[in-house]
């Protein structure tokens, strides 16, 4: 349905947001946010940035005076040092994919968390569960706090081993290489990796036979909608949860606290899902 904010004008007084990461190309996150803001009737326009400068980006957002910006892969951990003030939740978590400009100083907080649980939760509990998160940059993080905070028993599994057991250490949780994980005895598998993500689709981040009927597995990659992972996840009889209920969630937790308005969820997830098809 249509609504009688759909055609506002970009003026003077348009607020522009953006997404910070590289790559970027895929993101469907203007998409989403612009037909959001067009729905709730907020004068703002977003767009995305390839920044492989991260500092200089940071100097763009105050001068230019963006009001807000996600933030995504590789960005999330490093861009906490060059914001005014991180959110308690995100200093736990140790990564930021959110800031908010409040009259020149740059607040950083994490969406990704209370997202992805939204996500994994409608389709399994997570307590007392043996979860494996692969992955240890600022997605897994975001994960792996979630998980610990509804009661899951953490593993870390990472390609390099320094940078898993560093994660699992900050967590006091399990680590395992992703050369020696077999998936024996996890009840879910959560990808936090961008393997498998447009244009590299034929790839996965675990092996086939890691994938045991009755797990539930995750993929936080959206674009494709079903990635080489989930796919063959659903052929070994494992329930799947893809990406695009996180990427809905976390949007529109940034855009409430960019707006201060409630997010359209419906629209929101309607709008990815019918980008996404036109991508295939």
């Amino acid at each position: 349905m249509a609504s009688e904010h759909e055609n506002l004008p970009v003026d003077s007084r348009t607020r522009l947001y953006a997404v910070i990461g590289d790559p970027i190309a895929h993101s469907l996150s203007p998409v989403m946010h612009n037909a959001a803001f067009r729905r709730i009737g907020h004068n703002g326009v977003y767009v995305a940035f390839r920044v492989t400068d991260l500092p200089g980006a940071v100097a763009g957002i105050r001068a230019l005076n963006l009001h807000g910006c996600s933030v995504t892969i590789p960005h999330k951990v490093a861009i906490m040092g060059l914001l005014d003030h991180v959110d308690p939740l995100a200093r736990q978590i140790g990564a930021v994919n959110t800031i908010v400009n409040d009259a020149g100083r740059l607040y950083g907080f994490n969406s990704d968390s209370p997202g992805a649980m939204a996500a994994l939760l409608e389709k399994t509990p997570v307590a007392h569960r043996r979860v494996a998160v692969v992955g240890a940059g600022g997605a897994a993080r975001a994960l792996a706090h979630g998980v610990t905070a509804y009661g899951g028993r953490l593993t870390i599994v990472n390609r390099s081993d320094d940078r898993g057991r560093r994660l699992a250490g900050e967590l006091d949780c399990d680590f395992c290489p992703l050369a020696d994980f077999s998936g024996v005895g996890y009840d879910i598998l959560v990808n936090t990796t961008p393997v498998g993500m447009t244009p590299h689709t034929d790839r996965m981040p675990v092996a086939h036979a890691c994938l045991r009927p009755g797990m539930t597995v995750m993929d936080i990659v959206y674009h494709p909608l079903e990635t080489r992972l989930l796919k063959a996840a659903r052929e070994a009889g494992c329930t799947v949860v893809d990406g695009v209920a996180m990427f809905v969630h976390q949007g529109a937790c940034q855009l409430e606290r960019w707006t201060g308005k409630k997010a359209p969820v419906q629209l929101m997830k309607k709008t990815v899902l019918e980008a996404l098809r036109k991508k295939v």
